[in-house]
């Protein structure tokens, strides 16, 4: 139960983007297209899970053992940066139309706060590696879920006449903010 708990809060209830304020770069970036945003989505998913096992097992096995949790965000954003190394290079390998859609935004997985935030969120929340790991996969599914919509709805946009000074980031920033909205009703299911 604990997990279903963990879950559906992540998602829906403490959303990274909408409720958290963590990950807006790429959520306003990407978010043009619903392909570019599902392979967004997907890259940020294996880039955050993978992330916090491995950031985990470094504060628990390493920084703590010896002293130094200090290091923690330091460690972690290393540690972020070479998975995201990682990730981009086998995008590259496996799919060139996604690598190049992407862009920009592949490296900026590197400082999307939100993979940086979950990390860090595990260890403040005292999560053992499994509840880290679901805590850090439903994240993640909350932000492909909120990028997906916007994406989705933007695209929809473009096919209707919006007032000039409202085209672009203007209207994207009051879609995200209905959607947070959108996502407020949700607060009541879980405690």
């Amino acid at each position: 139960m604990e997990y279903i708990l963990i879950i559906i809060s992540a998602v829906f209830i403490n959303n990274v983007v909408l409720a958290q304020f963590l990950g807006i770069c790429p959520f306003l970036g990407v978010s043009n297209k619903v392909n570019t945003a599902l392979g967004m989505a997907g890259a940020v998913t294996f880039v955050i899970v993978l992330a916090t096992m491995v950031t985990y097992l470094i504060q628990v096995y390493v920084l703590n053992k010896l002293g130094i949790a200090f290091m923690q965000t330091i460690t972690f954003i290393l540690v972020i940066a070479a998975l995201v190394q990682m990730v981009e290079i086998i995008l590259k390998k496996i799919s060139q139309p996604l690598y190049q859609a992407l862009g920009i935004f592949l490296p900026l997985i590197t400082t999307n706060c939100a993979v940086l935030g979950v990390a860090i969120l595990v260890i403040k929340k005292n999560y053992n590696l499994l509840e880290g790991v679901v805590y850090g996969a439903s994240i993640a599914v909350g932000f492909g879920l909120a990028l997906i919509i916007l994406a989705g709805i933007r695209e929809q946009l473009e096919l209707v006449n919006i007032p000039k000074g409202m085209k672009g980031v203007p209207i994207s920033l009051v879609i995200a903010g209905i959607l947070a909205l959108a996502f407020m009703g949700f607060t009541g299911i879980v405690k």
